[in-house]
């Protein structure tokens, strides 16, 4: 008997044409106009910091699956591109690059290879990195470039607050939030659709990541049950709040289009390794991190909560799984 025939891997056990490597290169083609957004806007330094997190990614994998773990290297399978290209996503494009090179360590050594690689890590590890960064340099991860379209020439790179920074820091201040939204720094609604934004580069155009994400449907990389869930979650309880009190809370699509909110549902939180395996599980994950964000959002020390949000959903999946299995198949239901 062939001895081939007794060997079982792990699950699943369902054969088609997809791969590690194909899922992986269709998640960066789904980056990609947002990629040319942030070009567009912040110039060759996002090119610059997205290649040294992308190269520190695939490096530093390759040094610790060849030297410390002592086993096949899986630099070639794309997983190592897409955590430098999502944490280079979710940094400013004025971050020093040795910061940069940090972070990808942080995200390949702690949030992936200390869990045993691709497939076996709880946390996501772009988001590991970029909370790391943000506790460790708070100043230089706050510090946000004002966008300049590139063909402005002579513009100086200066720095100004993002629209939840601006937001924040009125109401601490005892302004109204019409007040705020005509502040002279606050971008309008049709700036933070296409981009035009203070932030980290990857997330400021609302309508490049949802392009990306739809390639990402069409292709069935993804499903609709977090991201839906996710943004529904994030304009129901954020608009629960605005209704109570318009002068103190922002409108629900003020919460939509800006910070990393579409980044997060459409390409963060829609993590297959660190999301749940069932439809309901993905509606639970969705829900619990729309509620998160806005709590942070609203009544936390930072401005942005998307990051910890995911994280905290991230720690919670084993308990999901457990409570929602996917029924049985061939199982009848009662």
């Amino acid at each position: 008997m062939n001895e081939k025939l007794l060997q079982v891997s792990g699950s699943p056990h369902i054969h088609s044409g997809e791969s590690v490597k194909k899922i992986m290169w269709s998640v960066v083609l789904a980056l990609l106009p947002a990629f040319l957004v942030s070009i567009f806007y912040f110039g060759l330094p996002v090119i610059i910091l997205t290649f040294v997190s992308i190269a520190s990614c695939i490096v530093f994998e390759y040094l610790i699956q060849k030297y410390m773990l002592k086993g096949e290297t899986t630099i070639w399978d794309g997983s190592a591109v897409i955590t430098g290209m999502l944490l280079a996503f979710n940094l400013p494009a004025n971050l020093p690059l040795w910061m940069v090179v940090v972070g990808a360590l942080i995200a390949i050594g702690v949030g992936k290879m200390a869990f045993g690689g691709l497939g076996k890590n709880l946390f996501n590890p772009a988001l590991v990195a970029r909370v790391f960064l943000l506790i460790s340099f708070p100043v230089q991860m706050t510090s946000w470039p004002i966008p300049k379209p590139i063909f402005k020439l002579g513009a100086d790179v200066v720095s100004g607050p993002t629209p939840l920074g601006i937001l924040k820091e009125g109401v601490k201040s005892g302004q109204s939030v019409e007040s705020i939204m005509h502040n002279s720094d606050m971008p309008g609604y049709v700036d933070m659709l296409l981009g035009q934004m203070g932030g980290s580069f990857g997330e400021i155009s609302a309508i490049a990541l949802l392009i990306g994400a739809i390639f990402l449907l069409i292709r069935k990389v993804i499903t609709w049950h977090i991201p839906v869930s996710f943004l529904l979650t994030v304009f129901l309880f954020s608009g629960i709040f605005y209704l109570v009190d318009p002068s103190y809370y922002a409108n629900p699509f003020f919460h939509l289009l800006t910070g990393g909110v579409m980044l997060g549902a459409l390409f963060m939180a829609t993590d297959m390794v660190t999301s749940p395996t069932s439809a309901s599980g993905m509606l639970i994950f969705g829900l619990g991190c729309g509620v998160i964000t806005i709590i942070i959002r609203l009544f936390g020390a930072y401005p942005e909560g998307v990051s910890f949000a995911i994280l905290i959903m991230n720690a919670l999946v084993p308990l999901i799984n457990k409570g929602f299995k996917p029924r049985i198949f061939g199982k009848i239901k009662q």
